[in-house]
C-alpha cells in the first residue's frame, strides 16, 4: 500500500500571465515534485499476519518476507539514515488467534530477524530493541508483550556484528546487543523471539543505534 505524497505545486503561486523564463520555472518545478513525492512516500510492508511499516519516520523499510516461525522468521530488511531511535510500526493483517497457525494467524509468536544497513555515517557500538503496546509507553509485564520473558534461557537471541546482549523486563521491555560494532555502510542482522499472550491489533518496536560517547 502506498500513500501519496505532496500534490505538486499550484498555479495561483506564480503571477497569471508569466514569462518564457516564469514557465520554464514552473514546468521544472512540476517535473521535480513527483521525484519528491516518492522520496517522502510510506510503504507498508505485508507479510505473514503482520504488516510492518516506516510511517513514523527516520527509516526506510525496503523489504519484508516470512511467515514467523522459527524456520520461516519475519525478515524485515531497513536502512537507518542516522544514529537516533526509530519506531517500527506492526500491525496484524489476519484474525488473532493465541496460538493459531502461523501466517494465517496473529498467534502471538513471531521469530524475528531485522537487517539494518547503516547509512548514518557513523559506527554503531551497540544497538537495543525496545517494544511498546502503546506508543512511547513502557511494555509492562501484565501487557504480554515481551521478547520471550518466559524463558530464561534463550537460545534464539544473535547478532550477526554483537557478540553479547542483555534484557530488560520491567519497566521496559528492552533487549541491547553489545560488544560489537557495525561501521557505516554495512549491514547487521538480529535474530530473537517477540511474544504477545494478549495479541494486539497494532504494536511497536523501537530500534536504537548507539554510537561512541567522548
Amino acid at each position: 500500500m502506498r500513500i501519496p505524497g505532496p500534490g505538486g505545486f499550484s498555479s495561483t503561486r506564480f503571477p497569471s500571465t508569466p514569462g518564457r523564463a516564469c514557465r520554464a520555472l514552473i514546468l521544472a518545478l512540476l517535473a521535480s515534485s513527483p521525484c519528491h513525492a516518492v522520496a517522502d512516500e510510506v510503504k507498508v510492508w505485508a507479510t505473514g499476519a503482520y504488516s510492518f511499516s516506516d510511517e513514523l519516520g527516520g527509516f526506510r523499510i525496503t523489504g519484508a518476507s516470512g511467515i514467523g516461525t522459527k524456520d520461516d522468521p519475519l525478515v524485515i530488511t531497513e536502512e537507518l539514515n542516522s544514529a537516533t531511535p526509530v519506531t517500527l510500526t506492526i500491525r496484524t493483517t489476519k484474525p488473532i488467534q493465541a496460538f493459531g497457525r502461523a501466517g494465517e494467524f496473529a498467534n502471538g509468536i513471531m521469530y524475528m530477524r531485522i537487517d539494518v544497513l547503516n547509512n548514518s555515517g557513523q559506527a554503531w557500538i551497540e544497538f537495543q530493541f525496545e517494544l511498546q503496546e502503546i506508543l512511547d509507553q513502557p511494555s509492562v509485564f501484565g501487557d504480554g508483550l515481551s521478547f520471550d520473558q518466559r524463558n530464561k534461557t534463550p537460545d534464539n537471541i544473535w547478532s550477526s556484528n554483537f557478540a553479547d546482549f542483555d534484557r530488560d523486563f520491567e519497566p521496559y521491555d528492552r533487549l541491547l546487543f553489545k560488544n560489537g560494532k557495525v561501521d557505516p555502510l554495512k549491514t547487521a542482522s538480529f535474530e530473537f523471539l517477540m511474544t504477545d499472550y494478549t495479541p494486539r491489533w497494532t504494536f511497536y518496536l523501537v530500534q536504537d543505534p548507539r554510537i561512541p560517547t567522548g
